[in-house]
């Protein structure tokens, strides 16, 4: 069985994230390797639910 795991992010690290994955993509194109993985990982991250949540400073 497959664990499932979630990550909260800002908006502004969801989009680092998001060109990380497209600058690695990017590279490995250039290199010819393969990229099916990368290209999960970017669709899973734009289709994600984004969900707003309040943090309490204490």
């Amino acid at each position: 069985m497959r664990d499932k795991y979630h990550i909260y992010l800002t908006a502004g690290e969801r989009r680092a994230v998001i060109n990380s994955l497209i600058d690695l993509r990017n590279n490995l194109i250039s290199r010819g390797k393969y990229i099916d993985i990368i290209d999960e990982l970017i669709i899973k991250f734009t289709k994600a639910k984004v969900k707003k949540i309040k943090i309490k400073e204490v």
